[in-house]
């Protein structure tokens, strides 16, 4: 076939063949309406997911700083040099998205984290000074999960509730997500806890360059680890209770009810 001939079928040819995969696509929703709504819920809970960790964007914005800290150190030793580059990449992060009137939440709690080490670094005048912060808090949020999903109240419940517009409503209303935030509450509570009990070691015995590296290329992994078993998880559990839509239609209802006696009135 040329290049030059057009590519529209000819008059009886039939659809083309991509058009019939679209159309046994709909009819396999149609006569399959769970399959359909497994789909889904998985696409639901996927974007939710990506939207309260911070997608690509958010996990670049997170790493940059540290990673930069970590290579001008390599490079010239230099803790003060260091950490106030680091702290200012931080900052121009937040401007560029206030200037691009995007959400800073993501930006906003990375710069707190660095402004912390780097506040560290220069009063200890020591580099490992710089990771020291966020490695107490690491080792604080997989102890926070990993209890609240011990004594039933799983946190990450907490954390995406409102992102799913069912706010608390999983505790009490719907015990098979309560049970899905349980089991993936306590996966990034064993998850972050087995990366500081890597970190630890190199922070007490370790120089700082190496605990430097590490810490970079433990930053990303555990974290999809954990976010690919939260979306397993929730994927596999009931649709949420849409709190807010149930509270909208509660408020519509008694508008409707109470608007035939101002008419009378």
């Amino acid at each position: 076939m040329s290049l030059d001939e057009p590519t529209n079928p000819e008059p009886g040819a039939g659809p083309p063949a991509s058009a019939d995969r679209s159309a046994d696509r709909a009819a396999d929703r149609a006569a399959d309406p769970s399959a359909a709504a497994s789909a889904d819920q998985k696409a639901v809970t996927q974007a939710a997911l990506f939207d309260a960790f911070g997608g690509v964007r958010g996990t670049i914005e997170t790493m940059l700083p540290g990673l930069l800290f970590v290579m001008i150190y390599t490079v010239n030793k230099d803790v003060k040099m260091s950490a106030l580059a680091a702290g200012a990449v931080a900052v121009l992060l937040v401007i560029v998205r206030l200037l691009r009137k995007d959400t800073v939440k993501h930006a906003f709690s990375g710069v707190f984290g660095v402004g912390v080490g780097v506040a560290f670094a220069l009063f200890t005048g020591s580099a490992k000074g710089f990771y020291l912060p966020g490695m107490i808090y690491g080792v604080g949020l997989g102890v926070a999960f990993t209890v609240s999903a011990l004594v039933g109240f799983p946190l990450l419940g907490v954390i995406l509730g409102p992102v799913f517009k069912e706010n608390l409503s999983w505790r009490t209303r719907n015990p098979g997500r309560k049970k899905a935030y349980t089991k993936a509450s306590l996966a990034w509570g064993l998850i972050f806890l087995a990366k500081y009990a890597i970190l630890f070691p190199l922070y007490w015995w370790g120089d700082a360059t190496q605990l430097g590296w590490v810490l970079i290329a433990l930053k990303l992994p555990p974290m999809v680890l954990a976010v690919y078993f939260t979306w397993v998880f929730l994927a596999k559990a009931p649709p949420p209770i849409d709190v807010i839509a149930e509270w909208e239609a509660k408020e519509a209802a008694e508008e409707a009810r109470k608007a035939p006696s101002h008419r009378k009135a």
